[in-house]
């Protein structure tokens, strides 16, 4: 399984962007989808995740209601809709997905739960 994140770019404060992650198997099958960022010298956190089953999304506290997590069913791709962007939001973003429906809802959030991961897809937000 591939993912494929895309984009990213420069935006001013206030700005919008789009991030999108094309996945080799259709998003049917995939439990868990999630977006975490890096930025420089800092480690990777996450930003936000939907759960195939309910379509719960949780998000951290920074991005709440500036961002939105969806997917397109008749896809394979989901997205990370970026709004009210800020200088704190600029780092490398990556999505990643669990195919095998493993991870509890506590660890949803964490890194380590996750099995497959995009290459970074990079934003970067202009003050």
């Amino acid at each position: 399984v591939q993912l494929q994140a895309s984009g990213g770019g420069l935006v001013q404060v206030g700005g919008s962007l789009r991030l999108s992650c094309a996945a080799s198997e259709r998003t049917r099958s995939v439990y868990h989808m999630a977006w975490f960022r890096q930025a420089p010298g800092k480690e990777r956190e996450f930003v936000a995740a939907l759960r195939r089953r309910g379509g719960t999304t949780y998000y951290a506290d920074s991005v709440k209601g500036r961002f939105t997590i969806s997917r397109d069913n008749a896809e394979n791709t989901f997205f990370l809709q970026m709004n009210s962007l800020e200088p704190e939001d600029t780092a490398v973003y990556y999505c990643a997905a669990d195919f095998r429906g493993s991870i509890i809802l506590s660890a949803i959030r964490r890194v380590g739960s996750y099995d497959y991961w995009s290459q970074g897809t990079l934003v970067t937000v202009s003050s």
